[in-house]
């Protein structure tokens, strides 16, 4: 599990806020040695893609997990990497993809009959998030697995139609669809709501 001081560096505290440094892409060092490029990404990004994991998947834990073996994994194939700007790129399908393993793995376990006990926010961002917010993170948490990794890439992450095309692996076109899907269910739903 990732070191929460070192992810926040404010006693593990994960905010939703979006992260300002998620812009920013490091630079090799001088040398070029790679292993100080995941160390930049990490200390840049790890914060960022656990808020978008913890998106997905629903539990601080799982988010973290996925992350952490997102970074292991361009640890172990760094020497692959010709280009240090498709870096990121490559972080962000990866959790992605880390995301879609776990869920798989929970609705696989649900058919299974063997419960999973259902995510859930913890007491302290309970308290804080307002009760329209959570209404709001509820139906999205309720959106099937692509159209709600669109909304997140879109607008918590910040990225471009395109950017979210690469990172999932789909068209510009279906990325527009998917979003324009999601946000009429979205609307639907929380008009329905008391």
């Amino acid at each position: 599990m990732l070191d929460h001081n070192a992810v926040s560096g404010r006693s593990g505290e994960l905010t939703m806020g979006r992260d300002s440094a998620d812009d920013v892409m490091p630079r090799l060092t001088p040398g070029g040695r790679q292993a100080d490029l995941v160390s930049d990404l990490y200390r840049m990004h790890a914060l960022g893609l656990i808020r978008v994991a913890l998106l997905i998947v629903g539990d601080r834990a799982t988010a973290e997990d996925v992350v952490q073996e997102a970074f292991s994994g361009l640890h172990r194939r760094q020497h692959h990497l010709r280009d240090p700007d498709k870096a990121l790129p490559y972080l962000r399908a990866s959790v992605m993809n880390g995301c879609r393993s776990v869920l798989r793995s929970r609705r696989r376990a649900r058919l299974a009959s063997v419960q999973h006990e259902v995510p859930v926010w913890s007491a302290e961002s309970a308290a804080i998030a307002g009760e329209e917010r959570r209404e709001v993170l509820a139906a999205v948490a309720r959106l099937s697995g692509r159209h709600r990794e669109v909304l997140v890439l879109r607008y918590y992450s910040g990225l471009a139609d395109q950017e979210i095309a690469g990172v999932l692996g789909i068209s510009r076109s279906a990325v527009a669809a998917y979003a324009s899907r999601a946000l009429a269910v979205l609307a639907r739903e929380l008009r329905e709501e008391p």
